[in-house]
């Protein structure tokens, strides 16, 4: 299976892109690339689910806003998650997110992640009709 994700550098932060044959699937690529700043999205276990909603005026704001969505619950929960499913209508999004709280010594987390910019951000189909999702995520 080809991996959805992928980090590209950035000065002081670090870019995430989100690869896949819909829109969809490119916003959940780049959720589980922005886990992967974190730690190994493979290393963690799906037991507990939380949905999010978003709203924003286009795609691109609404990428931002389910990655901060994403940074806020796993802030809040103290958690790290590992499989996303994502449903958007229009730029309305909602979403399920399954993780498991934080265990350091297991985890290993390199960095906490402060939130989604607006850096590099874009959302577009490449000329093989893959779906793409990035931004810079502040570290």
């Amino acid at each position: 299976m080809m991996q959805n994700w992928e980090h590209f550098p950035h000065k002081a932060d670090m870019g995430i892109r989100g690869i896949g044959p819909t829109r969809e699937a490119a916003f959940e690529g780049a959720a589980l690339a922005l886990t992967g700043v974190i730690t190994d999205p493979t290393e963690v276990i799906p037991a507990q689910k939380v949905s999010m909603t978003c709203q924003a005026p286009d795609d691109e704001l609404l990428l931002v806003d389910w990655l901060n969505a994403l940074v806020y619950e796993m802030a809040t929960r103290k958690m790290l998650f590992g499989r996303f499913e994502v449903h958007i209508n229009g730029h309305s999004l909602q979403a399920t997110a399954w993780g498991e709280p934080v265990e350091v010594t297991r985890h290993r987390p390199a960095v906490e992640v402060k939130g989604a910019t607006y850096t590099e951000l874009s959302l577009k189909q490449d000329e093989q009709g893959r779906w793409i999702a990035q931004c810079v995520v502040d570290v």
